[in-house]
């Protein structure tokens, strides 16, 4: 078991006209599961090949239990990567994928054997290993490549989007056996996805990227409840957040243009002091949204589009300029066109500077909470009702 540790790790390229990775750190645990997320070209697939050895950094430095591995080829990183498209040979047998790294590195055919079945054991592909890749479903395909990486015992376990090839359904199967995987094996590990619902149900700690940056690194449901940023509170979540373009007026009155509200002293207090101006984002989940009668709530609106989900519906609305999310149980008795009233769970409401970071969330400001049925002002427009 070894951690690994990134050091301002800068990679770019077209004669550095290109920044894909700008200046990370990031420090893996023994054992640890982190997943790098983001949209693509955000720079994590570039991040994961330089932790590979696959690309050589231009600035920084890459350690893998204290020793510096940043000039080190592959084959002496002790890595193994998963890519996104398996990268079987077509033809090899399964057996003969599995075992080319260890034939590679000199290894007997006694261990050869030996490491092939294991890994095939705990893969659940040992019926497999004569047949060839086109043979094989994409979900078999998956857990070869998974075997293949595993019979090696690395030190740093990468994987680069292996879901993103496999339906729905498989790839939910295939989160849960790589997680379970990961906790065999104890070994740090990094996955690579786009797909936040992959990072949250997977990552001990998720990284999530923007522009070649790490915004933050926490565990899931810190990233989530308490983002640091517009960016990583509008990439998680779904449906993602609501956001108001409001105005604080420096005492203790909110304004998001369609209705205003009265915030607690501490949370006036954190605006005032985090604020450049009057200028700020209201951030609103839609879970955080429920619907009250008419005229109870902070605004009257309209829905203008109803999605079933099962035991959930999300509503939209129109207000203002925005397009507005609320998650409410399918048991309300609703429709496209009717007239809600609208309550928040302020508590969970987020403040941000319009330039990204987090200026505050109420109830970490409030320390224990409000009582969310405290009197708030409610100043409708005309315009919205």
């Amino acid at each position: 078991m070894v951690d690994a540790n990134l050091d301002g790790l800068r990679k770019t390229f077209n004669n550095g006209n290109v920044v894909a990775v700008d200046s990370i750190d990031l420090h893996i645990e023994e054992g640890e599961f982190i997943v790098l997320v983001g949209p693509s070209g955000c720079g994590k697939s570039t991040t994961l090949r330089c932790i590979a050895g696959l690309e050589t950094p231009n600035d920084g430095k890459i350690e893998f239990g204290g020793h510096d591995v940043t000039e080190l080829p592959p084959k002496d990183r002790a890595v193994s990567m998963v890519f996104q498209n398996y990268a079987l040979y077509p033809s090899m047998t399964v057996y003969e994928n599995m075992e080319f790294g260890l034939k590679m590195r000199g290894a007997d055919r006694e261990t050869i054997d030996e490491r092939v079945r294991w890994a095939a054991g705990i893969m659940e592909i040992g019926d497999l290993l004569d047949r060839y890749p086109n043979q094989l479903s994409g979900g078999q395909q998956q857990r070869v490549a998974l075997g293949r990486a595993i019979v090696r015992e690395p030190a740093i376990f990468l994987l680069d989007e292996p879901l993103s090839n496999l339906d729905a359904k498989l790839r939910s199967v295939m989160r849960t056996e790589i997680q379970e995987l990961q906790r065999k094996l104890d070994v740090a590990t990094v996955f690579v996805t786009h797909d936040q619902e992959e990072a949250m149900t997977m990552g001990d700690r998720i990284a999530v990227m923007n522009a070649g940056r790490i915004e933050q690194v926490d565990p899931p449901e810190v990233i989530y409840h308490e983002p640091n940023s517009l960016f990583v509170a509008d990439f998680i979540g779904s449906p993602e957040i609501n956001f108001f373009e409001s105005t604080f007026d420096g005492s203790d009155t909110v304004d998001t243009g369609a209705f205003g509200f009265d915030v607690p002293s501490e949370v006036a207090t954190e605006l005032s002091s985090g604020l450049d101006g009057r200028d700020l984002v209201v951030g609103i989940r839609p879970e955080d949204i429920s619907l009250a009668p008419l005229g109870e709530g902070v605004i009257d609106t309209e829905i203008q589009v109803l999605e079933p989900m099962g035991d959930t519906q999300i509503l939209y609305f129109d207000i203002g300029d925005s397009r507005i999310r609320a998650v409410v149980p399918s048991a309300q008795p609703i429709g496209e066109n009717d007239k809600v009233g609208l309550s928040v769970n302020w508590e969970n409401v987020h403040f941000f500077r319009p330039d990204g970071p987090s200026v505050v969330k109420w109830r970490k400001a409030t320390d224990e909470g409000v009582n969310t049925d405290q009197e708030l002002r409610t100043d409708q427009r005309a315009g919205n009702q």
